[in-house]
């Protein structure tokens, strides 16, 4: 039995940052000397991004750009040399206070593209990596959509970009043990929470690439499902062999703390085609079979490297470099983003996607 995709929803914060002004709030924020001022113009225009969403909202920006403090929040910087930004605790009561209400609005999309009522859900499951709390943002969901007070909720959570290939997984699993069951998927991610401040190259180019969003799919059984629906038929999971410290994801003192090491790429390129082969040799598949990609855009290297292990054609992280260009890296929600597109746009199948996280992790699922 398949999971079959019967609504979608997406959902990014009020206002757009332009690229120009992410390259302004980094210069803002990390730079202690001259020398690392002229190093962020190149990083920056190596994104790939133009517009991202960020959920400090348009004041909060404009305090940092402007060099001003009106709203007297944390996020603004002190202008002093060990600035490190505010606490760990700070930031959660950030995400607490901002995240749910971007969640909310996606399962709302989702739920409505998909006609289903929401007292008929069985499970819900809540993708994050940025932000923790309990009750968490499951609770928020499940007040604010009038969903039974009895829906099985499991959070899926430090997953990173694949965190929702993750999810995904665990609804099959549902699905297939109880065939009536009707799931929603909800993937919440704001990672400007964790902006950093200071100089720290790994932790800025992260700044450079990630930012904020949410994203929802209602879930079912695909045996009444028309053609044109997108089906989950199988999912893959491969650890990389010497990639422990490649990318990593911990907890501090003033936030979470990203790395990515510069063999994520090379990883990538000398690992993902022999796993990946195998993998859909199970499915009774060949690379050669597959006629579309959903690839996570952990960032232009990241794809440029997936193109080359698997000798793909350039089109074929087209959508996933233009949900990168005009949203930035949303970690985990970004796939559903890329998905919702291909969907809509009819995007041949069989389908593969992939993401990648701490580990260095490789994640997989076929679609039909």
């Amino acid at each position: 039995m398949h999971l079959a995709f019967l609504g979608w929803g997406t959902a990014v914060p009020v206002g757009t940052l332009m690229q120009e002004e992410a390259l302004e709030l980094a210069r803002s924020l990390c730079p202690r000397t001259e020398e690392q001022l002229n190093w962020l113009p190149k990083w920056y225009s190596q994104t790939g991004i133009k517009t991202r969403g960020i959920i400090l909202g348009r004041p909060v920006l404009d305090d940092i750009l402007q060099k001003k403090n009106e709203t007297g929040s944390p996020f603004i910087p002190n202008g002093r040399s060990d600035d490190h930004g505010p606490t760990t605790r700070q930031r959660m009561e950030h995400f607490q206070r901002l995240g749910p209400p971007l969640a909310i609005l996606a399962s709302q999309q989702a739920l409505e593209n998909s006609n289903i009522s929401a007292g008929n859900f069985s499970h819900l499951i809540t993708v994050t990596c940025t932000g923790f709390f309990s009750p968490g943002f499951d609770y928020n969901l499940i007040q604010n959509l009038s969903l039974s007070p009895s829906v099985s909720r499991t959070q899926i959570g430090f997953m990173g970009c694949h965190g929702t290939l993750n999810g995904l997984r665990v609804a099959h699993a549902y699905v297939k043990a109880q065939p009536d069951s009707k799931v929603l998927l909800s993937s919440l991610e704001l990672c400007s929470t964790h902006f950093h401040y200071g100089w720290d190259p790994q932790k800025i180019i992260a700044n450079a690439l990630f930012s904020d969003g949410a994203a929802s799919v209602v879930l079912g059984a695909s045996g009444n499902a028309s053609n044109d629906v997108w089906k989950l038929a199988s999912s893959g999971s491969c650890i990389l062999p010497d990639s422990k410290d490649a990318m990593t994801w911990n907890i501090g003192d003033h936030g979470f703390e990203m790395t990515l090491a510069k063999q994520v790429p090379g990883l990538i390129k000398k690992y993902l085609k022999p796993w990946l082969e195998q993998w859909l040799s199970k499915n009774n598949l060949m690379l050669s079979d597959i006629k579309s990609w959903a690839l996570h855009p952990g960032g232009p290297r990241i794809l440029t490297a997936i193109e080359d292990a698997l000798s793909l054609p350039a089109q074929s992280s087209e959508i996933s470099r233009k949900i990168l260009s005009k949203h930035g890296n949303m970690s985990s929600a970004t796939l559903l983003f890329i998905l919702k597109k291909m969907a809509e746009t009819n995007s041949p199948r069989p389908c593969v996607a992939l993401g990648f996280g701490p580990g260095l992790a490789a994640e997989a699922a076929l679609f039909i």
